[in-house]
């Protein structure tokens, strides 16, 4: 898979992986800011790995159908929020199709519970992802997934809020461009607050599948309660 694996040893709690590497960048700083609780290290099985995180505030963004979408929205439901943009080559579309059909199993295994979970892709890309992209995207991985796009402002905002990194990887005149991103996929609590991060394939350990759906599967039948 394309892109660059972190130092597990010091990236693993927050920001384990990269749609593509960001060189130079302060993650020290970055998960700095997050206070991980007691232990800090994930290695409980009882409690998340981003419990006690400063990840995540109120935000008013537009989903696929031009509405607008706030967080709070979605109070008393678990949330998977991924980070991403529709024309990634390669790596959005892997974690999504996998996160989402981790996701179908536990709907189809438990369909009450899935209930209570909302997954949405917010994307890092807002001058091309615009509703009527992001609609074509997202019904692509699963019915109930959501996109949400904003204004440039709004989603640096977001992005701030929820600890992610981006840099669109513009060349002067060329129409298409990448956008580097972190890969954080995030599940929260039905109370808005940061659980644990949903599993994905780390490119660096080429032998281990972390983001097999059922992984997922198993990972969605620990945490959603």
């Amino acid at each position: 898979m394309a892109g660059h694996a972190m130092n597990k040893d010091v990236a693993a709690p927050v920001l384990p992986y990269l749609a593509r590497s960001f060189l130079g960048l302060p993650f020290l700083a970055l998960l700095a800011a997050c206070n991980m609780g007691a232990g800090g290290d994930g290695s409980s099985s009882e409690q998340g790995e981003l419990v006690g995180a400063r990840i995540g505030a109120p935000f008013t963004l537009t989903n696929q159908d031009g509405k607008p979408t706030k967080w709070d929205d979605f109070k008393g439901q678990y949330r998977i929020v991924y980070f991403g943009y529709t024309y990634c080559p390669d790596v959005c579309p892997v974690d999504l199709q996998r996160i989402m059909q981790g996701f179908a199993a536990f709907e189809k295994e438990n369909p009450a519970l899935a209930a209570k979970v909302q997954p949405m892709l917010i994307s890092v890309d807002p001058g091309r992802d615009t509703p009527a992209v992001l609609k074509t995207y997202v019904a692509a991985f699963h019915p109930r997934l959501i996109g949400l796009t904003g204004t440039k402002e709004q989603i640096g905002k977001v992005a701030k809020d929820f600890v992610v990194i981006y840099n669109p990887e513009k060349s002067a005149g060329a129409s298409d461009y990448l956008v580097s991103h972190s890969r954080t996929p995030y599940l929260f609590d039905p109370d808005g607050k940061p659980l644990a991060l949903v599993p994905v394939d780390d490119p660096g350990t080429p032998d281990v599948d972390e983001g097999a759906p059922n992984k997922v599967l198993a990972f969605f039948e620990k945490w959603i309660k």
